[in-house]
C-alpha cells in the first residue's frame, strides 16, 4: 500500500520499519473517537466552504458507514497504514474516491491524535467514576449494616483503640470520593478542544474551531497550537490519579487478606472470589485481593513510563509520544477490571462480628479511655498515661486485662479509681463516647452514612 505521506520519498519503508513504526495494533481502539472528530471536522469544512458541501456530505456518509462496519467486526486494519487515523482515511478514500482525499484539509495527525486522546480520557474517566460510585454504594450499605460491629482499630498493625467496622469502611469512602474528585479535575483539564492546531502552528484555512468544539461537546479551545499538539499533561494526571486509586484498592486488599487469615478470622471471602491450592486441599486463598494488590504496581509502571517518555521532549510533537497510548489503555483496562472484581468481593464477604468484638478483649484497646477517665477526674494527662501504663504492665505480668482487674487492684495504683471505671472501658462505651465529627460514635456515623447516600444519589442521577 502506498503511504499517504509518500510523495517526498524515493523508497518504501522496510517491513521491519512498518512493523516497528505502526501503532494500529493498539490504537485501533480509538476508532470511535477518531471518527467522531473526523465527522465534526468534515461538517465544519463544508459549512465554511473550505471544501464543497457535496464532498463534505460524502465524507460524513462514508465515515458513518466505516463506523458501522468496524462495530460489526467487518474491517481488518492494515499494518502498512500505520495508525487508526491513516487506516480510516485510507478506508474512506477507497469507499468514496477523490472526495475522501479532501478530508484531511486543515488538520494534521498531531492535532487529530491529541483530540482523540482527550475524548478517550474524558469518556474513560466517566466510566471509572461510575464504577467508583458503585463501590461507594456497596461500602455505604455495609457501613449501615455494621454500625454496631465493634472491632479493634490498629496503628503499626498493633491493636490500638476500639472502633466499628462501619468506621473502618467509611475511611475508604473518603479515599474513593477524593479519587472521584481527582478524576473529575483531570477531565476538566482535558476538556479543551485541540483540533485546528495543525502540526504545530494552526492553519491558513478559515477553520471554525468553535463549531467543532460545540459539535464534540468540549467547553473550551486550546489556546496555543504548539502546546496543544505536544501536551500530554492530562494523560500523566490521569495515570497519576489511577495510581492513587490503585493504591487505595491495594491498601484495602491488604486488610482483606489479613482479615481472611486464620490469625485474624475477621471475615470469610465468598467462594466466587477465592481460589484453592493444587496441592493443599484445605486452602482457600484470597487471590483476587492479591491480584489487585499486585496489579497496583502495573499502573504505577504506566505512570512512570509516560513521565519518562515526556521528560525530555522538545516542542512540539515527537514520535515518542506514540508511547502514551499503551500506558493509558493498560491503566484503563486494569483499573476497571480491579474495581469490578473488588466491588463483588467486598459485597459478598461474610463478616465474623463476634470475632471482631472478641479481639477488643485483648491488646488493651481501652487503655486510652481509662487514661481519659482519670483526666476527667482532674489528673494531668501525662500522669494518667503513666498510671495506666503501670496497670498494663501489671496486667501483662499477671495475665489479666483491664476489665478483669479487681477494684482493689485499680486502687492500688491510683486511689482515684471507683467502680464507674468498668463501664467507661467497655468497648461500645469507648466507641460511642467519640461522637464528635470525624469520630466513630454511632450518632455521628449515621449522619455520615446519610450524607454519603445523598452524595451518591446526586451524582449517580447526574451521571
Amino acid at each position: 500500500m502506498d503511504k499517504l505521506w509518500g510523495g517526498r520519498f524515493k523508497k518504501t519503508t522496510s517491513a521491519e520499519t512498518d512493523h516497528f513504526h505502526s501503532s494500529i495494533s493498539f490504537d485501533c481502539r480509538l476508532y470511535e473517537q477518531d471518527i467522531a472528530g473526523s465527522i465534526a471536522h468534515a461538517k465544519m469544512l463544508g459549512r465554511q466552504g473550505i471544501i464543497p458541501q457535496t464532498d463534505a456530505d460524502k465524507i460524513i456518509g462514508g465515515l458513518n458507514d466505516i463506523l458501522d462496519e468496524i462495530r460489526a467486526g467487518n474491517v481488518e486494519f492494515d499494518l502498512s497504514a500505520e495508525d487508526i487515523h491513516m487506516n480510516i482515511e485510507s478506508l474512506l478514500i477507497q469507499r468514496i474516491g477523490e472526495s475522501g482525499k479532501k478530508h484531511h484539509t486543515g488538520r494534521s495527525r498531531n492535532d487529530q491524535v491529541a483530540l482523540d486522546m482527550r475524548i478517550y480520557v474524558r469518556e474513560e474517566i466517566e466510566n471509572i467514576n461510575n464504577l467508583l460510585f458503585e463501590l461507594l454504594s456497596v461500602i455505604n450499605t455495609l457501613a449501615k449494616k455494621h454500625i454496631d460491629t465493634v472491632m479493634p482499630g490498629y496503628t503499626h498493625l498493633q491493636r490500638a483503640q476500639p472502633i466499628t467496622l462501619a468506621f473502618h469502611l467509611l475511611a475508604y469512602s473518603e479515599m474513593f470520593m477524593r479519587d472521584i474528585d481527582r478524576m473529575t479535575d483531570v477531565s476538566n483539564r482535558a476538556d479543551a478542544m485541540p483540533l485546528g492546531s495543525g502540526a504545530l502552528a494552526g492553519s491558513t484555512y478559515p477553520l471554525d474551531r468553535d463549531m467543532v468544539k460545540e459539535l464534540l461537546g468540549f467547553d473550551a479551545l486550546t489556546l496555543n497550537a504548539l502546546d496543544a499538539v505536544s501536551d500530554r499533561d492530562f494523560c500523566v494526571e490521569f495515570l497519576s490519579s489511577s495510581a492513587i486509586i490503585m493504591m487505595h484498592l491495594s491498601r484495602f486488599c491488604e486488610e482483606i487478606i489479613l482479615w481472611s487469615s486464620k490469625e485474624f478470622d475477621f471475615i470469610e471471602l465468598d467462594d466466587a472470589y477465592s481460589t484453592g491450592s493444587s496441592i493443599m486441599p484445605q486452602k482457600k486463598n484470597p487471590d483476587m485481593a492479591e491480584l489487585i494488590r499486585g496489579k497496583t504496581g502495573r499502573v504505577y509502571g504506566d505512570l512512570i513510563c509516560l513521565l519518562t517518555v515526556m521528560k525530555s521532549l522538545p516542542l512540539a510533537y515527537n514520535k515518542d509520544m506514540q508511547e502514551d497510548k499503551e500506558s493509558i489503555f493498560d491503566a484503563v483496562d486494569t483499573i476497571k477490571s480491579c474495581l469490578i472484581v473488588f466491588k463483588g468481593m467486598l459485597d459478598t464477604m461474610t463478616v465474623h462480628e463476634n470475632v471482631m468484638r472478641s479481639a477488643c478483649n485483648d491488646g488493651f484497646v481501652n487503655a486510652t479511655d481509662a487514661a481519659d477517665w482519670l483526666v476527667k477526674k482532674g489528673l494531668p494527662f501525662r500522669d494518667a498515661h503513666e498510671i495506666i501504663g503501670r496497670l498494663v504492665l501489671y496486667c501483662i505480668a499477671e495475665k489479666k486485662t483491664l476489665e478483669t482487674l479487681t477494684l482493689d487492684e485499680w486502687q492500688d495504683v491510683s486511689p482515684e479509681f471507683d467502680s464507674s471505671i468498668y463501664e467507661a472501658i467497655v468497648p461500645e462505651t469507648c466507641v460511642n463516647a467519640r461522637n464528635l465529627p470525624g469520630g466513630p460514635g454511632r450518632d455521628y456515623l449515621l449522619k455520615l452514612i446519610a450524607l454519603n447516600q445523598d452524595y451518591l444519589s446526586e451524582n449517580v442521577t447526574e451521571s
